[in-house]
C-alpha cells in the first residue's frame, strides 16, 4: 500500500491486470474523453487507461481512470480484488483510526523537479491538454492537487491545505480556479486578500494516489492531508519544498505548477461539466499566474473524467466521504452501523443505525445535515435500520417500500445551505433537505398518564404573608 508515486500504483494495477495501455494513435480531442467515458462504463472492474501515442505530443503519456473502479480501489487498499464496497468501507474505517499518526520525509533532488521551466512557459506545450467534456469553456486540470498555506500561520504545516479544485487553463501561463466558500482554500485566500497580498499556490498533477484521495476528503481545517496520506500508506510520505515558495509539494509528482493568486480580482471561468453530470455556468473566479513549471522526465499527465455516474470521481472519493461522516455520527450515537455517501459526493446519504427510541432516525438525519460536509452536500438523507446494509440498494429499496409512511416519515427542511454545482440548487448555494426515515417504527418512551400538579392548599395566603413581611422589612 505504500505507493509513493502515481507510477508505483500504476505498476500495481498492471500486475493485477487492471491497467490497459492503448497504443492506437489518438487525438487529444475528442478521443481521450471518449475512451475515458467508455472505460467508466465498463463497470466495477474497469481498468486504468494509459494513452502513449497522442498526436501532436510525441513522448507524452496520459493516464485516466486510475481510481476508476472498486477493483482498483481494493488494490489501493491492499485488499483482494473481489472485496465489496462494505468490506472496503470497513477497511477505510480501520485505516482512519491512524489518521493523526502520519509523518513526512523531506527529500532533496526530488523527481518532480528533474526538469525546470521558468521562461517562455506554455502549458499547452508542456501538457497534452484537452476538454474533459465537449462544451467545457476550456481545458481543465481535473485531477490536480492545489497546495496553499494559511498566511496568518505559515509555519503551521497542519493548516497547509491540499485540495482538488477545478482548474481551467486560460492562457499559456494563466489558470482560473474555483474555490467555494466552505473550502479550506477559501480561508487562505480571504486572509491574503485582506492585506492585498498574492497567495502562493502549487498545483500538483500526478500525485501519490492516497494524497489524491485525501485531497478530496473532508478533513478538519487543522488536519494535514500529507500526514493523513502518510498514515494511510503506513510509511512517511516523501515531500520537498517548492522552488519559488515555502510550500510543501509531493516529491514524486509528475508536474508541479508554481504560481500565485492575483489578489482582489476575478475573471470569467467556466462552463465545466461537473460531478452531478451537468454543466455549471460561467462565474467570476480567481486567476493564478504561473511563474514556474517543474516536472519529471517523460511526465505522465493524469486526468479525471467527470460526467454522469458512474465515473472515476465517484469511486475515488465515495468511501472517503462516507467514513468521516460515519466517524462524526458514531462519536455521539454509538448505534450507527454504517454510512453510504458514495453518490455524487454525498448529495444522497444513506445511514444504517439501530434505533434508541422513537424519532431517533430523524435525529440522525438532522445531525448529518449539520456536519461540515453534510451541511451543503447532503440534500437527500435516508435512514434505515442497523440490519440493512446501506450499500445494498435492493435492501434499501425494500426498507423504503415497506417502512415509509409518507405522512410521518418524510420531512422537507427548506432554505438550507446547498451545493452551488447541484443543478437543483436555486438560487445557487441554497436548497432543501429531504429526510426519509425508513426505519421500523419504535414505540416512544412513554410516561405515566399526565396529572396536573395542584398548588398546595393555603399557598395564596402564604404569598400574602410573605408580601406583608417583605414590605415591612423594606420600610424598616
Amino acid at each position: 500500500m505504500a505507493f509513493q508515486s502515481l507510477r508505483d500504483f500504476m505498476d500495481a494495477l498492471r500486475r493485477n491486470g487492471q491497467l490497459l495501455t492503448l497504443h492506437d494513435a489518438v487525438l487529444p480531442e475528442p478521443d481521450i474523453r471518449t475512451y475515458l467515458r467508455a472505460a467508466a462504463d465498463l463497470g466495477n472492474d474497469s481498468p486504468a487507461v494509459v494513452f502513449d501515442n497522442i498526436r501532436g505530443y510525441r513522448g507524452y503519456t496520459v493516464a485516466g481512470n486510475v481510481h476508476g473502479s472498486w477493483v482498483n480501489h481494493a488494490i489501493l487498499l491492499g485488499m483482494d480484488k473481489t472485496a465489496g464496497m462494505r468490506e472496503q468501507f470497513s477497511r477505510v474505517d480501520e485505516l482512519w483510526s491512524n489518521l493523526d499518526k502520519g509523518e513526512l520525509r523531506w527529500v532533496s533532488n526530488a523527481p518532480c523537479q528533474e526538469i525546470v521551466v521558468d521562461i517562455n512557459i506554455n502549458l499547452y506545450e508542456l501538457m497534452p491538454l484537452y476538454r474533459i467534456n465537449q462544451n467545457d469553456g476550456g481545458c481543465y486540470l481535473s485531477k490536480a492537487c492545489v497546495v496553499s498555506r494559511d498566511p496568518n500561520e505559515p509555519d503551521d504545516l497542519n493548516k497547509e491545505n491540499v485540495g482538488i479544485y477545478r482548474v481551467m487553463v486560460q492562457g499559456r501561463d494563466t489558470l482560473g480556479m474555483q474555490g467555494l466558500p466552505y473550502h479550506d482554500f477559501a480561508r487562505h485566500l480571504k486572509s491574503a486578500e485582506e492585506v492585498n497580498m498574492p497567495l502562493p499556490v502549487a498545483i500538483c498533477i500526478g500525485t501519490p494516489p492516497f494524497l489524491t484521495t485525501m485531497a478530496a476528503t473532508p478533513l478538519a481545517y487543522n488536519q494535514s492531508e500529507y500526514k493523513a496520506a502518510s498514515a494511510i500508506m503506513g510509511e512517511p510520505l516523501e515531500v520537498t519544498s517548492a522552488l519559488d515558495s515555502e510550500l510543501t509539494v509531493p516529491a514524486h509528482s509528475e508536474y508541479v505548477l508554481e504560481g500565485e493568486v492575483i489578489p482582489r480580482q476575478r475573471f470569467c471561468e467556466g462552463p465545466f461539466g461537473e460531478f452531478p453530470g451537468s454543466y455549471s455556468g460561467v462565474r467570476k473566479q480567481i486567476r493564478i499566474r504561473v511563474n514556474k513549471v517543474t516536472h519529471r522526465r517523460h511526465p505522465i499527465y493524469e486526468t479525471l473524467f467527470i460526467g454522469k455516474p458512474w465515473t472515476e470521481h465517484d469511486t475515488m472519493i465515495g468511501l472517503w466521504t462516507s467514513v468521516p461522516l460515519y466517524k462524526q455520527l458514531k462519536a455521539e450515537f454509538p448505534e450507527v452501523k454504517c454510512v453510504n455517501a458514495i453518490y455524487q459526493h454525498g448529495l444522497t446519504i444513506i445511514i444504517s443505525s439501530d434505533m434508541r427510541l422513537g424519532g431517533f432516525g430523524k435525529t440522525l438525519a438532522f445531525k448529518v445535515a449539520t456536519t461540515p460536509h453534510g451541511m451543503s452536500y447532503g440534500k437527500n438523507i435516508i435512514i434505515v435500520d442497523g440490519d440493512v446494509d446501506p450499500f445494498n440498494l435492493e435492501r434499501v429499496m425494500w426498507a423504503l417500500s415497506t417502512r415509509v409512511r409518507a405522512d410521518k416519515d418524510v420531512t422537507v427542511v427548506t432554505n438550507t445551505p446547498g451545493m452551488p454545482l447541484d443543478p437543483c440548487s436555486e438560487p445557487a448555494g441554497m436548497g432543501s433537505k429531504l429526510i426519509i426515515d425508513a426505519t421500523t417504527p419504535v414505540a416512544p418512551d412513554r410516561m405515566r398518564e399526565i396529572t396536573m400538579i395542584a398548588d398546595p392548599p393555603g399557598s395564596a395566603e402564604a404569598a400574602e404573608r410573605l408580601q406583608e413581611i417583605w414590605k415591612g422589612a423594606v420600610k424598616a
